[in-house]
């Protein structure tokens, strides 16, 4: 497994040489609020709608202070809009009561903030701390890596602590940002482009 996985980060290395998170942002309480605006929604509409949103609350004061109904009409298009507005105000207020204004950086912190499950704490861990053997279980990923026989299952947790076994630590973080290009740009849900991938070589369902 452990020949296999390296080809594959190698394969993905290649593809794309940087793995850069797709949501936009400039301040670290902004990737958790873009990361939450993101459950069930893409990234693109997410980035359509933060930069209106964080015009209008241009410090984690402001948006602590925010009314809710009126983050509700910024973020309303991206869905389930009632709880995630809820979320990003009293996440943002408990950065400033428990955590000195700052996005905190252990998973049991992480997890105490609304809104805020394993996925966005592996997500925020990663990319803001660089903290290795951070996973990031997604749609994308469960699926892929199930594909490519890293994973069994679309428990996210679970797919989690197997990616954990055998990623090296310090390319888990990265992987899943490739991962997810990767399943936009070539291995897609209904319509992969099996034809022009890379990996073919290890997919299951290619090779069944």
């Amino acid at each position: 497994m452990t020949e296999k996985i390296n080809e594959i980060i190698a394969v993905l290395k290649d593809r794309y040489p940087t793995a850069p998170c797709a949501l936009h942002y400039s301040k670290d309480y902004e990737l958790m609020i873009a990361v939450r605006l993101s459950a069930q929604c893409t990234d693109a509409r997410v980035n359509l709608v933060t930069p209106g949103l964080f015009a209008a609350y241009p410090t984690l004061e402001a948006m602590a202070s925010a009314d809710i109904s009126d983050v509700e009409n910024h973020v309303r298009s991206c869905g389930f809009y009632k709880h995630k507005a809820r979320d990003i105000v009293q996440a943002c207020q408990m950065l400033l009561t428990d955590y000195g204004g700052k996005v905190p950086g252990t998973m049991e912190e992480l997890l105490r903030l609304p809104g805020v499950g394993r996925k966005t704490a592996n997500l925020l861990l990663g990319d803001l701390y660089g903290v290795p053997g951070s996973v990031v279980c997604d749609t994308h990923c469960i699926r892929i890596c199930g594909r490519l026989g890293l994973s069994q299952g679309k428990d996210p947790e679970k797919v989690e602590q197997q990616l954990r076994a055998i990623l090296p630590p310090e390319e888990s973080s990265d992987f899943c940002h490739r991962i997810v290009l990767f399943g936009r740009d070539c291995c897609t849900a209904r319509n992969p482009s099996c034809g022009q991938c890379p990996l073919t070589m290890y997919c299951k369902e290619f090779n069944p």
